[in-house]
């Protein structure tokens, strides 16, 4: 008997198969994942992520991290659009489908993301009055995800699917009755006689000689009956991952997610070599007894600190306390005493976005808040921010924070290493940061940035001594790099690359010096590539060995970004950066003598008055009685007022600008 199938798509959103469409650019992994935060009302809330689940069809995962409201953990709760909104299964459970009513649950599949429904009373888990959760969106695309139901047959069939590549890994579960999750990935020992379950801790499983999965091709897959996938009249649903199957980015080769294994080391170390910086992984051991977990840069998977896990096998909350592994820029490195001694399968995501932006405001945004903690909210998710107060009085100048080094914080105007200070100084959603490290009701300028190619990225990295190269995913050779020291103070300053200065030259955002020869310790005398950039020997302040660094790399991006240089004239001078709207960021240093290093933004006011101003490398007051710059449509205009450290005749300067 032919398998029943149900599908909501099978174009994947790349439209009809016309000669246009045809041509159509390739997806980027923001259009098909999402890890989503939010904190439930109580009642209706619609989750916007940007991704297209009416019309292209998916799975959204809900995990409740942090209890409020009834205080239950219902779980992890899977609703997919094959079967329907309201229809939710837990990965935690061997338990049939659920169907919540009147429309709680999971209420709706949108163009643009989901919207939840629950009160607290009922318990339902997606949306409970202050309780915090985690939402992963799969949408289907070729080469990514795919949802396929069937009904049992009575006995082993094959399925078909249109992932449009061969599964890396598939998880089948019945939907009308009990069972477990059963799980074929291809790491496993002769993977189609091998299984796994998601729904407990076991190790993996084996029968010799049953062929139980096919083995899997690019069209179909194979089901048993050995382990009850096919019973007849039976219905079923299977997710499947793709493997290194291209598809993705502006090549439309770009491989987006990958299944793979490591072994750790006697040492419980591993490094796992994806070519690419990941953003989401799932991971268990197949040797022993153990928890599935997931790991997202959302929640907090930081480099250099404590994780934050949930676990799909499991109802219990999110776990903070431990050191899963870092995220590198070409893959992720497990360590610690979890990992020991044991073989991993994991299914891992690549991080978004893939597309150059061409709107400023999606990557960056300026704004000055007093509320409580600092809160800061815009339309695009956070990766870094730089939090000032317009005060001096409070004896604190320019903090930094990205979003992959969680809750530690970085001063611009010294050498201190990083601390964290508050627990208030928290990314504690998609959009938002909270550099808490000032009393509420104070004047605080943030600015915030979205790591996005051409324009600007983080890289963690640790320094080794010796001359190195240092992995990056700018997509473009960076021309203005601030790399920091983050554990080391005395002599670890803020190094400062600049392409109009050479890589045999360094300067420091911390002071207000001019530019000096480096010997070539800074930058190695090499200049950054479109994949790397390059530290030289021993180092403190770029490579000390052993030393934990941060760098934050901007490159000029048509229409968004233009990193500058200029000589100065003494009197009125346009900047042209290619814009149309003027810039909404400008951040101003000499280079060929002393400078502070100013920074002006439109939140506070570039106007053709007076232009409020504050100093990265200092923790002085912000000045509001000087007009140093004036708006002009395409970047910005320098005054004849301003002074040395800005327009001297025969000055030279360095900058960056936002649109």
């Amino acid at each position: 008997m032919a398998p029943i199938l149900s599908r909501v798509s099978s174009n994947f959103g790349f439209g009809k198969r016309t000669a246009a469409a045809a041509t159509a650019p390739a997806p980027g992994i923001e259009d098909v994942f999402q890890t989503y935060l939010y904190t439930g009302n109580g009642s209706t809330q619609t989750i916007t992520n940007e991704i297209d689940l009416s019309g292209e069809g998916g799975l959204v995962w809900i995990k409740l991290r942090a209890t409020g409201g009834s205080g239950n953990y219902p779980g992890n709760q899977l609703f997919n659009t094959v079967r329907g909104s309201t229809k939710s299964l837990k990965s935690d459970s061997t338990a049939a489908e659920a169907t919540y009513p009147d429309g709680y649950g999971l209420n709706s599949f949108n163009a643009n993301g989901f919207t939840v429904k629950d009160v607290s009373d009922l318990g339902y888990g997606v949306n409970e009055s202050s309780a915090t959760y985690a939402s992963w969106t799969f949408r289907k695309a070729a080469k990514f995800f795919d949802v396929v139901t069937y009904t049992g047959t009575g006995s082993d069939q094959t399925i078909s699917h249109n992932l449009g590549s061969t599964p890396g890994c598939i998880i089948v579960k019945r939907t009308d009755s009990t069972n477990d999750w059963y799980v074929y990935h291809r790491s496993l020992a002769t993977a189609t006689e091998n299984w796994i379950r998601l729904n407990n801790t076991g190790a993996a499983n084996g029968a010799i000689g049953q062929d139980l999965w096919g083995p899997p091709t690019s069209t179909t897959f194979k089901v048993d009956t050995y382990l009850g996938l096919s019973t007849s009249s039976a219905t079923y649903v299977a997710y499947l991952f793709a493997h290194d199957a291209g598809g993705f980015g502006d090549s439309g080769n770009d491989n987006v997610v990958s299944c793979g294994s490591f072994t750790t080391d006697g040492s419980a170390n591993a490094t796992v070599d994806l070519g690419w910086e990941p953003q989401w992984v799932l991971v268990k051991s197949i040797d022993n007894v153990d928890s599935w977990f997931i790991l997202d840069n959302m929640r907090g998977w930081v480099t250099g600190g404590n994780d934050a896990r949930l676990l799909p096998n499991s109802a219990n909350a999110e776990q903070t306390g431990s050191n899963y592994g870092n995220i590198t820029a070409t893959g992720f490195v497990a360590n610690g005493a979890y990992y020991a001694n044991s073989t991993h399968i994991y299914i891992a995501i690549r991080r978004g976005p893939m597309k150059t932006p061409t709107d400023a405001t999606k990557v960056f945004s300026a704004a000055i808040t007093s509320n409580d903690n600092n809160y800061t909210t815009t339309n695009f998710p956070v990766d870094f921010a730089i939090a000032q107060s317009k005060l001096g009085s409070l004896g604190y100048g320019a903090l930094v924070s990205s979003r992959l080094t969680n809750r530690f914080l970085l001063k611009a105007y010294n050498t201190d290493a990083e601390a964290s200070l508050y627990p208030e100084n928290t990314w504690q959603s998609n959009t938002g940061v909270r550099l808490g490290f000032y009393s509420s009701g104070y004047d605080i300028a943030q600015w915030t940035f979205r790591r996005a190619p051409g324009f600007f990225d983080v890289v963690a990295y640790t320094g080794t001594g010796s001359a190195t190269t240092v992995s990056h995913n700018l997509g473009v050779a960076p021309e203005l790099m601030i790399v920091k020291w983050r554990t080391g103070a005395t002599g670890g300053g803020w190094a400062v690359y600049s392409s109009a200065l050479g890589a045999g030259q360094g300067i420091f955002l911390n002071g207000d010096g001019a530019a000096a020869a480096s010997g070539g310790t800074l930058w190695n005398s090499t200049a950054p590539t479109n994949s790397v950039f390059t530290v030289g020997t021993n180092s403190l302040s770029s490579n000390n060995s052993g030393g934990t660094y941060i760098a934050y790399l901007f490159a000029s991006c048509p229409g968004v970004s233009k990193v500058f240089n200029y000589t100065g004239t003494g009197t009125t001078k346009q900047i042209d950066c290619g814009f149309t709207n003027g810039a909404r960021f400008v951040l101003i240093k000499r280079t060929d003598s002393t400078g502070d290093w100013y920074v002006w933004d439109s939140a506070r006011g570039i106007i053709s008055g007076n232009d409020p101003y504050l100093l990265l490398n200092s923790t002085a007051a912000e000045v509001t009685n000087t007009d140093y710059i004036d708006p002009y449509s395409a970047g910005f205009e320098i005054s004849s007022t301003a002074p040395a450290a800005i327009n001297a005749n025969g000055g030279s300067y360095i900058g960056l600008a936002i649109a």
